[in-house]
């Protein structure tokens, strides 16, 4: 039997507005995934502990408030620590064209932004997971 992908989704912040994370979570658990969603109002730290407790391939972040340049870099030097730093992270929300350079600088693999399409988001994490 094949190993399922494990994505922790997780909305960190203050941002209250988590459709789109839901959205992402269906698509990723539709496409064979096994999908922990965090729910909204996370610390870098509760998502990093609830990735290494479950033991995720994957975390994806979303972040509508504009705080994304603090608080995606903090779970991936958080990961580091953990000694999970091959965890694959990638973002999405309202994310600056600006801001997407210092972020794929900070360990962040890729931006989805609005009008992504799920099977974009879905091919990305099956061709950059490393399951061995």
């Amino acid at each position: 039997m094949d190993k399922k992908i494990k994505v922790l989704v997780a909305k960190p912040g203050l941002d209250g507005h988590d459709r789109g994370a839901k959205v992402v979570s269906r698509a990723l658990r539709d496409a064979g995934m096994e999908v922990i969603y965090t729910g909204i109002r996370q610390t870098p730290e509760q998502i990093v502990a609830t990735a290494v407790q479950e033991d995720v391939d994957s975390i994806g972040l979303s972040c509508l408030s504009g705080a994304h340049n603090k608080l995606f870099p903090k779970v991936v030097a958080l990961l580091k620590e953990k000694g999970a730093g091959d965890v694959l992270v990638f973002g999405g929300g309202i994310i600056p064209d600006e801001d997407i350079a210092g972020l794929k600088a900070a360990g962040i693999a890729a931006i989805f932004r609005p009008g992504t399409s799920t099977e974009d988001t879905i091919a990305f994490i099956k061709d950059n997971v490393n399951l061995a």
